[in-house]
């Protein structure tokens, strides 16, 4: 009877001062006050804390558009008066977030097309990583409200970490 030859565990050539393991020094996280969001921020919190990074949290919020009531208001007050109401939720949220990475956490806020704002935010921080939620909407929805986690994903400097809102029973 001949003996089975065992497989022996070969440890994984890597370069020299080269870590195996990613570290993501900046991480930045969309939100857009939605549980789907929510639960990104909190993976983003997560990935933060383990890796000792800095975590920024990001809302885009989206120009208003003026109504005939609005003849007397400026789109420049409206605007300004979106990103205050934002940055007063977005405080909360960076809170939040700061509790869980037990570290601290930026918050921005800006105005303008969020998939657009968001890749240029990472840009202009240098993101190591991007983290955004995606709403899992499929067909005509889609269609008709696109995927902002999809443009920022083929637009992103850097990796994207796309979270999926857990399914509720």
């Amino acid at each position: 009877m001949g003996m089975r030859h065992r497989p022996r565990a070969v440890p994984l050539a890597r370069p020299r001062g080269r870590s195996a393991m990613l570290t993501w020094n900046r991480i930045l996280c969309a939100v857009d006050f939605s549980e789907a969001s929510r639960e990104a921020k909190d993976v983003a919190a997560d990935v933060a804390r383990r890796c000792e990074g800095e975590l920024t949290l990001v809302h885009v919020a989206m120009p208003p558009v003026p109504t005939a009531g609005d003849l007397l208001v400026s789109e420049a007050d409206l605007s300004r008066t979106s990103a205050e109401q934002a940055r007063f939720a977005l405080e909360g949220w960076r809170e939040s977030a700061e509790a869980r990475a037990e570290r601290p956490v930026k918050a921005i806020v800006l105005v303008g097309s969020p998939a657009q704002e968001v890749v240029r935010q990472a840009r202009d921080e240098q993101a190591d990583l991007l983290v955004v939620s995606t709403h899992g909407r499929t067909g005509l929805a889609r269609l008709v409200l696109g995927s902002v986690a999809e443009q920022i994903l083929r637009h992103a400097p850097c990796p994207v970490l796309a979270v999926k809102p857990r399914e509720r029973t």
